[in-house]
């Protein structure tokens, strides 16, 4: 009997060995799909459970650190700029100011009601559960820009971020190879 994912696997057996991972990595980089979905569709597709959670975790974690990197730079030019305004330069707002058309206009957008989650989260749990919890409202990618636009500093959002993707990682995979196992190849 074949599977549904038998030309995929396929597929997949037929690139590099050193490409499989590559692949899972950079699918681990795409918000929604993060480390632990690419490490079940490596896992799913017959590439070896700890190289797919590896390469899934990797790919994930070297997104989060560019957004925390960038998000981290651009607080700093918007914090400066503000200081400068306060001390008695002239302060201008650009669109990159504004609120964006989803939030002002009164109707909560998914991404909204997930980051409102997250606030809460935060207020009440604190940045390292509020990291664990996270994945469940929003990508970790987001999170971490979140974190970063609040003043959380940025080695903590990056340290508590890689806990939060290694752990869900590890969780999925660990999932996903129970259901392939039981499922057969």
């Amino acid at each position: 009997m074949s599977t549904p994912y038998e030309g995929l696997q396929d597929f997949v057996t037929q690139l590099p060995e050193l490409v499989q991972p590559l692949l899972i990595a950079g699918l681990g980089m795409i918000p929604y799909v993060e480390g632990e979905g690419s490490a079940a569709i490596g896992i799913i597709v017959g590439i070896n459970p700890i190289v797919a959670a590896l390469a899934g975790a990797a790919g994930n974690i070297i997104s989060v650190l560019a957004v925390v990197l960038f998000s981290s730079r651009a607080r700093e030019s918007v914090v400066a700029r503000r200081a400068h305004a306060a001390r008695g330069g002239t302060l201008t707002i650009d669109a990159a100011d504004r609120p964006s058309g989803g939030e002002s206009a009164g109707t909560p957008t998914r991404r909204s009601k997930g980051r409102e989650r997250l606030r809460g989260w935060m207020v009440r749990f604190g940045v390292p559960v509020t990291s664990i919890l996270a994945p469940l409202a929003l990508p970790t990618q987001l999170t971490a820009a979140f974190f970063v636009a609040s003043g959380v500093k940025k080695e903590w959002v990056i340290l508590w971020q890689i806990v939060a993707i290694v752990l869900w990682t590890g969780l999925i995979a660990a999932a996903a190879l129970g259901v392939v196992t039981l499922l057969g190849r």
